[in-house]
């Protein structure tokens, strides 16, 4: 559990849109409270939309008719986004019959088509999920980081880290012996375990909630805060409007809150916003439970007895690939 502020003020909490608010939970459809929303008032667009998987928080339609309704609300959120704002779109695979269609490739026309430019393609890798039979499993998910124009917030000191070899110098040139490293710390690129190649290879190794994770509520899909901090830290300044058009169970609000930002999210499951309500009464009161930024992925001792291979598999292919040197994960 990470250390929170023990009396920090809760702040008020509105259930509709209001210009000089803290915070703003609508419980409803997002295509209703989006035209509450002021044209380029918002700096950073962060979600994670259904993925129209079929699951029991959403209908399951044809691709074509989702993307178009997608399109729709996408419009919209391009309107109420700052020149200088940033959105990042999370999403997976929608699967039919067994086949993969990769949603961020299909979703990609449709930003383009409002002349949004894409920045980065990021993978979020993740080690457990669910397990395939007719096809490799799937370990991980993307992020679509558009912009809206070429001039855009990109705060690289928010998210340097310590440098690996801070004594390192110049060897020629006019630099030569001084430090050749910046005294703010080191873009998180080859250091960061968590971020090894977050920003440079754009690979984000974050566990996802499951079972044991310290933010698992009921929400069937529900996405880390930690993903979210980071787009806030590096994409916002302290006091802009951070806005979750599909908030879940408040982990896009609950980063931006975090970090000085204001907050806002849409979410049509009444049971959702309550919890999202409760985790922001949570952090406010210093007793919310969450995975701290940065915190190295768990890797297993061996003397885990989960981790020992079962007596009835000592003779297994697993039992001998998993005797040969090397890491597996």
């Amino acid at each position: 559990m990470s250390e929170l502020p023990l009396f920090s003020p809760i702040k008020s909490i509105e259930i509709t849109f209001k210009p000089d608010a803290e915070i703003v939970l609508f419980s409803g459809d997002v295509g209703e409270f989006v035209t509450q929303i002021p044209d380029n008032s918002i700096a950073l667009i962060v979600t994670s939309p259904p993925y129209n998987l079929g699951k029991e928080y959403e209908d399951r339609v044809s691709i074509e008719k989702y993307l178009k309704t997608q399109a729709q609300l996408i419009a919209q959120l391009h309107r109420i986004l700052r020149n200088d704002g940033s959105l990042c779109w999370q999403v997976g695979n929608f699967v039919e019959n067994g086949e993969i269609y990769p949603l961020d490739i299909l979703y990609y026309p449709i930003f383009k088509e409002l002349g949004m430019k894409l920045r980065n393609r990021i993978i979020w890798k993740f080690g457990h999920g669910l397990h395939a039979s007719k096809r490799f499993s799937g370990r991980y998910e993307t992020i679509l980081w558009f912009t809206k124009s070429d001039r855009y917030i990109f705060n690289l000191d928010a998210v340097r880290v310590p440098a690996k070899y801070p004594g390192k110098r110049h060897f020629k040139g006019p630099n030569k012996g001084k430090p050749s490293g910046n005294p703010l710390g080191k873009n998180p690129s080859d250091v960061w375990e968590i971020l090894v190649q977050d920003w440079e290879e754009l690979v984000w190794d974050i566990p996802n909630v499951k079972s044991n994770h310290p933010e698992k509520t009921i929400h069937p899909c529900q996405f880390p805060i930690e993903l979210v901090e980071r787009c806030v830290l590096a994409l916002t300044n302290e006091g802009d409007w951070v806005f979750d058009p599909y908030m879940g169970v408040g982990s896009s609000l609950i980063a931006a809150i975090m970090h000085g930002r204001r907050a806002m999210g849409c979410e049509k499951e009444a049971e959702y916003v309550a919890i999202a309500r409760q985790r922001l009464f949570d952090y406010f009161n210093g007793v919310l439970r969450y995975r701290p930024i940065g915190k190295p992925v768990y890797q297993p001792t061996g003397n885990e007895k989960v981790s020992q291979i079962p007596e009835e598999w000592k003779n297994s292919a697993q039992a001998r690939l998993l005797d040969k040197p090397g890491e597996y994960t």
